[in-house]
């Protein structure tokens, strides 16, 4: 997809560190960068004549202008070449970029904010975002680490094939290694993290081991092929998924991973594991839907 990369502004230092990975992005891509400005503002104060984008009062005009300037400065200073575009929108931040995110390429957002745009982090929000957005989500945060790999987590199964091929897309555009990193258990260990699974006994680790192995190899599968510039290190690790996603992360330059549709976390991330990642990875996180990449 040749569409924009999408940024939310809000003039916060976390809002200006996304600016400068969209730009990145986007010249990668060779596409525009979209600056996006959410202003929410009741239908009563519009004054006679103005049009519903433009805030009523100079000084929030000029404080949105001016927030968008050191926006642009900023993306001109990290990526001259890149083509910008600023949009002041009337609307809710989230329901601003579920909408610009069904022309983009890649949406992008800050870990927190000034302004409503930072509440696109706070409890359930990330997941909503991430389950609606008709384009693949950056949620920037941790530290950045140009030349750590992009961290796949793999979970095998068919929702997650877009976030498999955005991560190799990725790795190839910056250049780095890719991780791809399938954590198993047995079902036993899995009633731990869950109580409300009934304890069933492994009978053969050996066998089951194999068989995530033969995961991990088909999620991979065909990709090698297309993208022969990106060194692949496959990791099969028992243990619990959460904390071995996070603990990977701290040496990533990315992670990536899978959603499922409208429906939430999908295969690896389900329930608490998902917003687990996006809270405490080390680095910026990608957040895929099935059918994108």
């Amino acid at each position: 997809m040749n569409g924009p990369v999408v940024v939310g502004v809000d003039g916060s230092p976390s809002s200006l560190a996304a600016v400068e990975f969209a730009a990145r992005e986007a010249g990668l891509r060779g596409v525009r960068l979209r600056l996006v400005h959410a202003f929410v503002r009741p239908a009563a104060h519009i004054p006679a004549g103005g049009r519903p984008w433009e805030p009523s009062g100079a000084g929030l005009r000029e404080l949105i202008d001016g927030t968008l300037t050191k926006a642009e400065r900023r993306a001109h200073e990290t990526a001259p070449g890149v083509e910008i575009v600023r949009e002041v929108v009337v609307g809710e931040p989230l329901t601003v970029l579920e909408i610009e995110s069904r022309t983009a390429s890649l949406a992008v957002v800050g870990s927190r904010g000034h302004s409503r745009f930072g509440a696109l982090l706070l409890g359930s929000t990330a997941g909503h975002l991430a389950a609606h957005a008709a384009c693949p989500v950056l949620v920037v945060r941790g530290r950045p680490n140009p030349d750590g790999p992009v961290l796949l987590a793999v979970d095998g199964s068919p929702a997650a094939r877009g976030a498999v091929e955005f991560a190799f897309a990725l790795a190839s555009l910056h250049g780095t290694d890719l991780v791809a990193l399938h954590a198993w258990s047995t079902r036993t260990e899995r009633a731990y993290e869950a109580p409300a699974d009934p304890p069933f006994v492994t009978y053969d680790e050996d066998r089951l081991r194999d068989e995530e192995e033969r995961v991990l190899a088909e999620a991979l599968g065909g990709l090698r092929d297309v993208y022969p510039d990106v060194a692949v290190d496959r990791r099969l690790v028992r243990g619990r998924i959460r904390h071995t996603l996070i603990e990977a992360s701290a040496e990533a330059g990315f992670v990536v991973v899978g959603a499922r549709g409208r429906g939430g976390f999908a295969g690896l991330l389900l329930g608490s594991v998902g917003q687990a990642v996006l809270h405490h990875a080390h680095c910026p996180v990608v957040v895929v839907r099935s059918g994108e990449g």
